[in-house]
């Protein structure tokens, strides 16, 4: 029976994304020169596991680039060769193309051939010793699976490692059996044979590039090599079937080079400027990748949360059962015993609740995780001197806030990379130590996940900050703001201070739509800093999006949810606090700030309500975006939790409404977007003070 291996094609993807980012972390805490033996080891396994995934599901492309990758670390691993500077780059950046790879085969994008070709290329040349490998022209990279009529033949490249010999392998013996196969060339490459008194005959120090003038499967070439791939590099190429004449120019083209002993499957990059370009289109390609990685079908769960809730619902079925057999033969007597039942099963349902909710929560480190690699390649692009510091990696939070925050928070930290830490010589010349510090910390608050972004950098001016967006036109010029209000301009469209535009910041675009997805997600941001001194990026949302914690408020016959991290507090206006501006817009003078007051029934259009006065009803103080003000609503009904019904699907958007929920009796609540309903009341003529109010 034949066993179809694609059912475990996602479990390998998992797995390998993984690995890589086992990977990848430790070659960042690596030092070269001085390199933990454990720590290697970690990183040989992972390149070890994936390579024999890669090579059991058929994606032999991926086992032989990730074969080279684990050569180098073999060799690493074994001490007979140094980890430099060079070599950490190069395996920095083979996993980038390592995660295209696995990505590409996952059926999700396509696989740039001609990079993937270059990475193998710097691979081998740091494997050899040498500056860079030779050129081979217009060789195609190889594609798995290819039809055995694409080819005429197979160009391979294959270096034995020294200690192959003394395993029983014979590599003239292996050349044979490939001979055997058809026509084969031979060149054979002596230039790393060592001198006389270095020479150990049980060593292998040879590097044959083989011509096969034959028409046969490459894995029947594989089943050759099988027995030896642990102990080799092999390069196979195929030789496309155009024509004869084509054929020739082909095997010209390696003639050229017969004299060196590695392959390179297109040229390098012949400029500065291009290996720039192919590093940051590299740091593209990683983020897409991780998205996809983190937005998989599956997600490995904790054995112990399965455990609870297996135990949680066999509480929940002998509470069932236990009320099934009382509703049998009801009798008034048994009334208490009905009640008791009832608060059992309650109880029984919230725990429930809880424990499916904890199985889709996931430790922040598989977004924090990504961090150290874009702070590496940064200040280095930079010229900057950077720590980075994470705090919290641990704090659990929803999987789906997980997938949507990670473009947000990268965004930050490159603003704090590239606005807030200064250069090594600014910041010696304010007497602060050249490496500057960004922390990155993630704690539980409430109900709520707050995740700040901290650097000890030159601070936002206040006073750059509203001149930048007075000639922006953002402010009017004659406009009088505090020092935290200035703060908040930065999140406004099309704001910047940079002078000169760059591939990082300068071109207004980036943290007004951070706080647009931020507040989308039910979260907000807030801002502090010191000139300077360094600023901070608070960061609050709620632990899930499935189920809210909101206080529900009744307007007429209506009634509303308002998300609990919106609110700051619930007033009962007095007339002494009520102003009136410009005949009908209203203020609420509180503690010495005065805050519009939004009635909510004029914003939706309600009917029956019974705030005639503001001293009628109750203040709802929220905030949004920055800005705070007041909302009037009939009555406030209690807090609860609510499950979250998107309106998009079952209706369509509604300005000022995030979604809505049903409620206990059956009704639909509407949940209101304070951002939103703030934009609804500056939209409204005679509410437009609100904009004095941010």
């Amino acid at each position: 029976m034949t066993i179809d291996l694609s059912q475990f094609h996602q479990v390998f993807f998992e797995e390998s994304f993984e690995g890589l980012g086992v990977m990848e972390s430790g070659l960042l805490r690596m030092d070269p020169g001085a390199v933990d033996g454990e720590e290697i080891n970690v990183l040989f396994r992972a390149a070890h596991s994936i390579k024999g995934g890669s090579a059991t599901f058929g994606f032999n492309d991926i086992a032989a680039f990730t074969h080279v990758m684990e050569s180098l670390l073999d060799e690493v691993r074994e001490q007979r060769r140094q980890l430099t500077s060079r070599s950490l780059a190069v395996l920095l950046s083979s996993i980038d193309v390592l995660r295209a790879m696995l990505t590409a085969a996952s059926g999700d994008g396509a696989l740039d051939n001609a990079l993937v070709a270059r990475q193998q290329q710097e691979l081998e040349a740091v494997l050899n010793n040498r500056e860079s490998s030779p050129v081979i022209e217009h060789c195609a990279a190889p594609q798995a699976n290819s039809a055995i009529d694409q080819v005429i033949g197979w160009h391979l490249v294959f270096r034995p490692l020294p200690n192959m010999m003394r395993t029983g392998n014979d590599p003239l013996r292996i050349i044979r059996e490939l001979a055997g196969l058809g026509e084969l060339d031979v060149k054979v490459d002596i230039s790393l044979l060592p001198g006389f008194e270095q020479f150990d005959p049980e060593e292998c120090h040879l590097c044959w590039d083989l011509h096969l003038h034959a028409a046969v499967e490459q894995a029947r070439i594989n089943e050759i090599f099988e027995w030896v791939e642990e102990q080799c590099d092999l390069v196979i190429v195929p030789l496309p079937g155009k024509d004869p004449a084509s054929s020739t120019s082909n095997d010209q083209d390696v003639e050229r080079d017969a004299e060196t002993p590695r392959v390179s499957l297109v040229p390098a990059a012949d400029s500065e400027a291009e290996r720039h370009a192919g590093n940051e289109r590299r740091r593209t390609d990683r983020r897409e990748n991780e998205r996809t990685a983190s937005g998989a079908g599956s997600i490995r769960v904790d054995i112990q949360k399965i455990d609870n809730l297996i135990n949680v619902v066999g509480e929940l079925v002998i509470t069932q059962s236990m009320l099934s057999m009382l509703g049998e033969n009801f009798q008034m007597g048994q009334l208490e015993r009905l009640k008791e039942g009832l608060s059992e099963m309650e109880r029984h349902t919230h725990e429930l609740q809880e424990s499916v909710m904890q199985i889709r929560m996931l430790p922040i480190s598989s977004i924090f995780s990504r961090f150290p690699r874009i702070v590496h390649d940064l200040s280095n692009q930079m010229e900057k001197k950077i720590e980075l510091r994470l705090t919290g990696e641990n704090t659990e939070v929803d999987k789906t806030v997980i997938e949507k925050i990670g473009d947000p928070l990268v965004h930050l930290v490159r603003n704090s990379l590239d606005h807030g830490i200064e250069a090594p010589a600014e910041r010696i010349a304010a007497g602060k130590p050249e490496t500057g510090t960004i922390e990155l910390k993630a704690c539980h608050q409430g109900g709520n996940i707050v995740i700040e972004i901290r650097d000890d950098g030159s601070g936002l001016d206040p006073e750059r900050i509203l001149r930048k967006a007075i000639e922006k036109g953002l402010v009017d010029s004659e406009t009088q703001l505090s020092e935290q209000q200035s703060y908040e301009l930065i999140f406004q469209a099309g704001f910047s201070t940079v002078e000169t535009i760059s591939d990082l910041s300068g071109r207004g675009v980036g943290l007004d739509v951070v706080r647009r997805n931020i507040n989308e997600l039910g979260g907000t941001v807030e801002i502090e800093s010191k000139p300077g001194r360094g600023s901070a990026i608070i960061i609050r949302l709620p632990l899930t999006l499935a189920i809210l914690d909101g206080q529900s408020v009744s307007v007429g016959d209506e009634i509303y949810i308002i998300p609990l991290l919106s609110i700051i507090e619930s007033i009962q206006v007095k007339p002494d606090m009520v102003n009136l501006i410009a005949g009908r817009a209203e203020t609420c003078k509180l503690r010495g700030e005065y805050l519009p007051v939004i009635r909510l029934y004029e914003i939706l259009g309600v009917q029956g309500y019974r705030t005639g006065e503001l001293t009628d009803g109750l203040l709802v103080v929220v905030e949004g975006e920055g800005r705070r003000c007041g909302i009037l609503v009939d009555e406030l009904i209690g807090q609860q939790q609510v499950v979250i019904k998107p309106l998009e699907v079952n209706y369509q958007r509604v300005d000022g409404i995030s979604a809505a929920t049903i409620l206990g009796d059956g009704s639909v609540a509407l949940i209101l977007d304070v951002p939103g309903i703030m934009r609804l009341a500056n939209a409204t003529p005679e509410l437009r003070v609100l904009q004095c109010s941010a």
